[in-house]
């Protein structure tokens, strides 16, 4: 793993690049290669390609899944979002009028099915994603996402559990305790561009 000097967490170098080639689908406006990732049954270029940036058999599942999410997320946008954060400080940005985040109902359900499951909830995780993407919030770092999945089994790394605490976690603790610079999409986005 990778880090960058106070940009947060550590991400995978596998990860970044993976985030890098989806963000630049977006930027060059290669729709028609995002659209081929939101057909996830319909395995085409851009889904191996995908699958690429794995560097393992293993973890080819999730790297093909969050490209599929980012496709979903960024469906007619023109711009590529990065995101920042984990998936559970992206769930705190869901809701709308009654409250957003642990005060909106279908939030904290969306959270809790995901918490509480031993897989990888991936339908819920699409469920979550088209919801920020509804609220036009940002979505979780794509990199996190994809290093957060693959450590899902790691008791060690206890994601899931690290996702509640951060749904939960009282709004002003939670801006106290996010990074500046969100992970390494930062400098990948300035990479992207240029």
């Amino acid at each position: 793993m990778t880090t960058n000097a106070g940009a947060g967490p550590a991400t995978s170098e596998s990860s970044a690049a993976l985030t890098a080639w989806l963000a630049s689908l977006v930027h060059n406006h290669d729709y028609a290669s995002l659209a081929e990732l939101r057909r996830p049954r319909i395995r085409r270029e851009p889904h191996f390609r995908a699958l690429w940036y794995s560097p393992t058999e293993a973890q080819r599942e999730v790297y093909g899944q969050v490209a599929f999410l980012f496709a979903v997320y960024h469906q007619g946008r023109s711009k590529p979002a990065f995101g920042y954060g984990s998936l559970g400080e992206a769930a705190r940005r869901i809701g709308g009028g009654t409250g957003r985040g642990p005060d909106d109902p279908g939030a904290a359900r969306l959270v809790d099915r995901i918490v509480s499951s031993r897989r990888i909830p991936w339908r819920h995780l699409q469920h979550a994603i088209a919801r920020l993407r509804a609220c036009d919030q940002q979505p979780p770092s794509w990199a996190g996402l994809v290093d957060d999945l693959n450590r899902w089994h790691d008791r060690k790394a206890r994601v899931p559990y690290e996702w509640g605490v951060a749904f939960h976690m009282p709004a002003a603790r939670a801006a106290a305790d996010r990074p500046s610079l969100p992970t390494a999409a930062a400098s990948l986005q300035k990479d992207s561009t240029t």
